[in-house]
């Protein structure tokens, strides 16, 4: 008989399923723009996201980044490019395993935070008409979903996600910079790419990969927190389990208060510097939260019609 699933400790694919719901008020309004094929949207994103359709001559107001100048100069006549725009655009959910997401004290764990609002994200982007794949690292995992449109699309993502929770080491860590390389294999130019991390796998070694990413993507970023990594616990001796085996901690002492909130900063800020160097977006999320709120803040940024390097905090 298989065993039931905690609540907020392990990730459910019911759960994941009824955010569809939600996603409805996150979704951007339709639009059509002109071009030579219609589109649902306009990209503003790096990377054109578009396909090159044809070279013509040049006239006044077009954009001279767009100039041919093979054409140029084969005909001696100044061209430029017409591309064809993309009716969809592809989002990629970078999900973050590792050991440290399995903690939480306020209504669930940070892990399934994650999935929660990677869920919604990719409930958003069908309804959007785009297509939504994941990546998934840490905790042994090492796993991909290719970007796919619709209900199927999002329902791939959705139990991709239910299937490494499950099947995550709770010991086996990888750290950032290893799945922005992959991302980069995965993510199309004009792509959206979503990093949903509590920050602890950051690494040094993630700046280089992260800002070749972003060189082409729109690139941003949900943090995850739990209020007791915000702030220490009332004064106490409580006991304490890790990798080294069982410790005790007097949080009556003023030192051991103030030292406890400084070293979850330094793990958050090795993320979010990460990004602010890019200026790139990115904004938190507690466990106890729902997710609508900071998703929105995430994507609010383009409804009012910021480019990809505003931030929100």
């Amino acid at each position: 008989m298989n065993a039931r699933p905690a609540d907020g400790i392990d990730v459910r694919l019911p759960e994941l399923i009824v955010l569809r719901l939600r996603a409805r008020r996150l979704a951007r309004p339709a639009m059509r723009v002109a071009g030579i094929h219609a589109a649902t949207h306009t990209s503003r994103f790096r990377g054109r996201g578009v396909d090159y359709a044809e070279s013509r001559i040049y006239q006044p107001g077009d954009d001279i980044r767009q100039m041919d100048w093979r054409v140029t100069a084969r005909s001696g006549k100044p061209h430029t490019k017409l591309f064809e725009e993309e009716r969809e655009r592809s989002v990629l959910l970078i999900v973050d395993q590792n050991p440290s997401l399995r903690f939480g004290t306020r209504v669930r764990f940070k892990s399934v935070q994650a999935a929660r609002a990677a869920a919604l994200i990719a409930w958003t982007a069908a309804r959007n008409g785009d297509r939504v794949g994941a990546l998934g690292f840490g905790g042994g995992i090492d796993a991909e979903v290719k970007p796919g449109g619709g209900v199927r699309g999002a329902l791939r993502v959705l139990r991709a996600l239910a299937e490494w929770d499950a099947a995550a080491d709770r010991a086996t860590h990888a750290p950032l910079s290893q799945a922005l390389l992959r991302a980069r294999r995965l993510a199309r130019p004009g792509s959206r790419v979503i990093l949903i991390s509590d920050g602890f796998s950051a690494d040094e070694a993630a700046q280089g990969p992260l800002s070749l990413l972003a060189d082409h993507c729109d690139v941003a970023a949900i943090v995850l927190e739990d209020a007791l990594e915000l702030a220490a616990p009332t004064p106490g001796r409580y006991a304490l389990h890790g990798d080294s085996g069982r410790m005790l901690l007097d949080f009556g002492a003023a030192r051991t208060r103030a030292d406890w909130q400084r070293w979850f900063a330094r793990r958050r800020a090795s993320l979010t510097d990460l990004f602010a160097k890019r200026a790139l977006r990115h904004t938190a999320l507690q466990t106890q939260e729902e997710p609508d709120v900071a998703i929105a803040r995430l994507l609010g940024a383009e409804a009012r019609g910021r480019g990809p390097g505003a931030r929100s905090a």
